[in-house]
Parts: structure tokens; sequence; C-alpha cells
């Protein structure tokens, strides 16, 4: 079970999981004080969305030009049961006379975590502290950046509510690109440059690492990883449902899933009335006379609000209703799901991607506590057909955590997410070197 210590500075542990679970609530004065996002009962839908929020303060705003030239900006705050939450995500590469806005907010909504036995479920964010079990960073784990200090609303430890918890820093990820160019006699490359942005928070015997990497090229990663400690009071399931650690076979290690889910709200080109659409494409035997099957792609343009499920030659790409970039082209992101186990166990977990209409009280992916009573507590359940003009999207990505013996001590941070890229945002590879920005549209050297 998780419960939360009454004694000042401790956080909990995960311990037997067959013991009754105890849920974290928000102390009345944190609720006063305002500090969880949507906090309170909200109308019936549709709401309208806020104005956009005016530009941050100097201790929350992280600004970064990376050495390709890119620049990303935004803003951060810390919510009292989603942890780190990014708002007002812009990105300005080179070229570019000012900022071009992806999302008005990106954040964490749900790790929800059933054992295999049935014996209980998590819900991390919302029922287990997720948001008070910041740690603190120690310096080699920002190498060349910036810890930040985050008050973390409701702290466990009223007397220390400050965590030295938030890293900022660069990373290299290797080769950008690298291509011969025969006409010059020379190699193109360069090597990519990332704005690196994350947390740990300690949830019983994980560390979750919450880790948002912004790259020169456009491209936004998100990603959670497990690390930490297997939970030695769950070395009991011997029933078939567990792995055996340590020596013989009287330790098993119970079998679990993590279930992450993350809430996207697009504002491309500063505006919410974001479109939203699906590609797949059909793959034929050849025809007669051919060498190759063929394929075609199929636009579908969702205008509804939507469950929707990866396959092989699917993928969808939210739209900017307002900006083109300078080729005439609808600037817009594509969504890039990474590997992941579908858990088929609950409604909310049965689809890879939601998009909903922007509601405020509609927070986080299950359990979640912002609506008014007898309000639909999940993603799955929002999804009824109304019209999408402002939508908002929630990734699900699964991992079935069977343990094995190079998981202790330490375990091996294993990860989970996904990506969206940018398509059509600038007229060429916004990294591309000047003596080649030309060729935009043409292949032919120049006579």
């Amino acid at each position: 079970m998780r419960v939360q210590s009454s004694i000042s500075g401790r956080r909990p542990r995960r311990f037997s999981h067959a013991r009754t679970r105890a849920a974290v609530g928000l102390t009345v004065a944190a609720l006063a004080a305002g500090v969880t996002a949507g906090a309170g009962p909200a109308a019936a839908r549709p709401q309208a969305a806020p104005a956009a929020a005016a530009d941050c303060s100097a201790a929350y705003k992280i600004e970064q030009k990376l050495s390709s030239g890119t620049t990303w900006r935004m803003c951060w705050r810390y919510d009292s049961k989603a942890g780190l939450v990014l708002e007002n995500v812009s990105y300005q590469p080179k070229g570019e006379p000012k900022p071009i806005k992806v999302l008005n907010s990106a954040r964490l909504a749900q790790i929800d975590v059933p054992y295999d036995d049935g014996s209980v479920e998590y819900d991390d964010l919302t029922g287990f502290g997720f948001a008070q079990g910041l740690v603190n960073l120690a310096p080699g784990e920002c190498p060349g950046g910036t810890i930040r200090t985050v008050r973390v609303p409701d702290s466990w430890d009223p007397d220390h509510p400050d965590v030295k918890g938030l890293c900022t820093t660069t990373r290299s990820r290797g080769h950008a690109y690298r291509m011969q160019g025969d006409a010059a006699n020379k190699v193109f490359q360069a090597q990519g440059k990332d704005l690196l942005v994350y947390t740990v928070n300690q949830v019983g015997w994980y560390e979750y690492m919450t880790e948002w990497r912004f790259q020169d090229d456009g491209t936004v990663n998100m990603n959670v990883g497990a690390t930490g400690s297997l939970s030695y009071e769950d070395y009991d399931a011997g029933d078939g449902r567990g792995w055996p650690i340590g020596k013989g076979a009287k330790a098993y290690a119970t079998s679990h899933s993590h279930n992450v889910f993350w809430r996207l709200d697009f504002g491309l080109d500063g505006s919410s009335k974001t479109k939203v659409e699906q590609y797949d494409s059909a793959v034929t035997a050849p025809a007669r006379g051919r060498q190759a099957p063929t394929a075609k792609t199929t636009r579908t343009k969702v205008t509804k609000e939507l469950a929707g499920d990866s396959k092989a030659y699917r993928w969808w790409r939210v739209v900017s209703a307002t900006g083109k970039n300078k080729d005439g082209h609808a600037r817009s992101y594509e969504i890039v799901p990474g590997p992941t186990t579908r858990y088929p166990g609950r409604s909310f977990t049965k689809h890879d991607v939601y998009f909903t209409e922007y509601n405020k009280c509609e927070q986080f992916a299950s359990n979640n506590p912002g609506c008014a009573r007898g309000y639909p507590k999940s993603v799955d359940k929002w999804v009824n057909g109304q019209t999408l003009t402002h939508p908002v999207v929630w990734m699900n990505v699964g991992f079935h955590h069977i343990a094995r013996d190079e998981d202790q001590q330490p375990m091996p941070i294993h990860w989970q997410g996904f990506a969206i890229a940018p398509r059509d945002v600038t007229a060429m590879n916004p990294l591309t070197p000047d003596e080649l920005s030309w060729q935009n549209g043409h292949w032919r050297p120049r006579s």
C-alpha cells in the first residue's frame, strides 16, 4: 500500500499492496490558496477557455538558445497533483523573425498502476502524492545546467516546502543530419542539440523522472522513466503472476503495469482553434506490369471527439487554423507514438490517444477530481461526440513491468513516452546550412 507519513519530512514508500490504500488529500489552506489547477466544481460542458495568460516572471521563465540557433521559450509552474506544468511553449529556429507558439500547456495527466493479481490499483497523480514526492537533485544530475527551487504545494513537510527539484540544461543527441554533397564534394552534417527540462518525483518505492526534450529541429519528446527500487514487501507473487528475485524461487516480485497519460493543449500560432487530421495508408498487391505494391494515403478530418488507436500506416496531426510557413503550407505538429503495451483492464486505458473538446475541469485522465459531482471521472467518458473547436490531446503509453534480477539494486530506469514532430512548421529543415538554403523545392545544382 501507499501511505502518507505523519512524520514531518518523511515521504511514503509503497508497502505490501495487499493492505488498505490511503489517498492523499489537499489541505483546506492549499485549496484556498488556489494551488490546484481547476480545483473545485466546474460548470457543465462546454466551458470557454481562459484568455491567453500574460508572460511569466523571470523566476518562472525558461529561455534557451541552442548552439544551432534555435530558441525555445516557455513558462513553468508546479501543480499540487500534476507536478511540473509547462505553459506558453514557443519555438524559434534561425530565419524565423518571431517565436512560433506551439503549446498552451503540457503536463502529465495520470500514472495508473494496476497490479497483476488484482489486489490494488494506484492512481499516482491524483491519489498518492506524486507532486508532494518531488526530490532534491544533486548537482551532478544537471550537468552544465541550472537546478531551480520549486515551492511544493501541500508539502508533506510544511516547514520545508522548497525543493531544489527542477533541472534545465542542454544535451547533445548525435547526428541531426548528414548528406554527401556530390556537387560540392563535401559532407554536410550537424550534431543536434536539445533543451532538457526534468523533475524526479518519488511515489512509494518508485522514482519517476518526468523528462521534456526540446530539440533544435522543433521536435518535442515527452518521457517518463521509472527507477528507484523494487518493493521487497511485494515479493509475494507465488501464484504465477510474478518473477523470482534473488536465489532460488522463494521471492516473487509482483508484476504490474504503468499506464502513463499526458495532456497537451496546442496553441499553434497563438490560436487554440486548431484542427485534427488522421491519415491512413492502404497497401495493395502489385498491379499487373508493376514491380512493387502500391500505397494510397487518405486524410480524414477529425471534427468530433475521438478515442483513437495506433496501428501500422496510421498517424495524426494537429493543424494550425491561422499560421502558414513561408511556402504557404499550414503549420502542424505530427503525433509520434512510442512503444506501448496497451492495458485492456480499464476503459480509459483501452485507447492510445483521445481528442476532446477543451473543458477547464478535465485535467486528469482518470480519477479526475476537478469537475462537478456526478461528472464522469475519466477521459474515455468525455468522448461523447462534441464538435472539436479547441481540441485537447491525451496520450496513453503503457508498460507491463515484469521484474527481473537486474532490477535490483537500484532499478535501471525504463522509459515510456512519445513525441510531437513539426510538419510544415518551417519551409525547410530549420538546421539547413546557409549554402543549401536556395534548394527549397529544387534538386538540380544552380547553373
